[in-house]
């Protein structure tokens, strides 16, 4: 086992919230008497900074624009997250599996701090993590500097922990901060498009063990 830690994303990686993150997009658009986008269009085209597919769905970008849609998303979602969602299946039990394995585990999300800590306590898997990184924002920016710092704040050598996510920007963050990745296609991002990376793909947490118990 070359891994000592694994930071994980939280959204779409371990929480299954695709789902619920298009209703609220496509309520968003009904409101505007726009068309609604399918879960693939959404899993094709959105990405990090997120500006740009609100820019894609043709939200206006301007400041004032961004912050009121951005609002607006967080809003309706924040609504339903706690009643409507769900870990992805063996959430736990995976987590659990790793520990055995000798890893230690940190959540580095792009959801504002507070969310993120009480999301992980509402679904049971606080025990499992020895930090949880989130941001100061709506906007779901700065996980690259906050990775960086919290990698920096671990023991171990950046080659020896793994960053586990769903999209394209988390493996951004593991060529930031120097660890490898694991990405899943159960999230925010589709296969065709995290198979660019060159990285590990795996389709769920259960295969995402096996990789890792080699």
């Amino acid at each position: 086992m070359p891994f000592k830690h694994a930071i994980w994303d939280w959204n779409g990686t371990l929480l299954n919230d695709t789902w619920l993150c298009v209703e609220v997009i496509n309520g968003l658009l009904a409101r505007r008497e726009r068309a609604p986008i399918t879960e693939a269009d959404y899993r094709a085209n959105f990405g990090f900074p997120v500006i740009h597919f609100y820019d894609y769905l043709g939200f206006g970008t301007d400041a004032d624009t961004f912050q009121r849609v951005s609002r607006e998303f967080i809003g309706d979602y924040e609504a339903r997250w706690f009643a409507e969602c769900a870990l992805h299946p063996k959430a736990a039990e995976v987590l659990g599996a790793i520990s055995k394995l000798g890893l230690t585990h940190s959540v580095l999300s792009a959801a504002k701090q507070e969310a993120l800590d009480a999301g992980i306590v509402h679904f049971g898997i606080r025990e499992h993590f020895m930090g949880l990184v989130g941001t100061d924002n709506i906007y779901a920016e700065g996980k690259v500097a906050r990775g960086q710092h919290w990698i920096e704040q671990l023991p171990w050598a950046p080659e020896t922990v793994v960053m586990i996510g769903d999209t394209l920007h988390d493996f951004e963050v593991a060529e930031a901060i120097g660890s490898d990745c694991i990405l899943l296609a159960h999230g925010h991002h589709s296969r065709e498009r995290l198979e660019t990376t060159g990285k590990p793909v795996v389709e769920s947490l259960e295969e995402l063990l096996g990789v890792l118990q080699g």
